[in-house]
């Protein structure tokens, strides 16, 4: 998991830029099962949480490199992030929860 905040005015550019950098890169890592990327508007700021899910740590390892905890940026982060995060989280998921039909 990982957290950045950009000015509410830039919001809606680095959720595309984030689409093309980052999350493509994490959806093409093999062992990448999915990618959520949340968004909060706050006062002026935009609050992005990035949620990849992986099939085991080595695969975490293979986008993230030998010390996965470090927040890996892209080119143009600087462009729109007020701050950079330098680390972020693991967590194992412990259940799963059904998901309700639709419809």
């Amino acid at each position: 998991m990982w957290f950045g905040r950009t000015g509410a005015l830039d919001a809606e550019a680095y959720a595309d830029y984030l689409d093309r950098s980052g999350v493509a890169e994490l959806s093409s890592t093999p062992g990448n099962r999915g990618v959520f990327v949340l968004r909060r508007v706050d006062r002026g700021v935009a609050h992005f949480g990035v949620l990849s899910l992986w099939d085991s740590m080595e695969a975490v390892k293979a986008f993230a490199g030998q010390r996965p905890e470090i927040a890996r940026y892209f080119p143009q982060d600087d462009e729109f992030l007020l701050e950079k995060t330098p680390t972020l989280e693991h967590w194992e998921i412990v259940t799963t929860p059904a998901l309700a039909p639709t419809g």
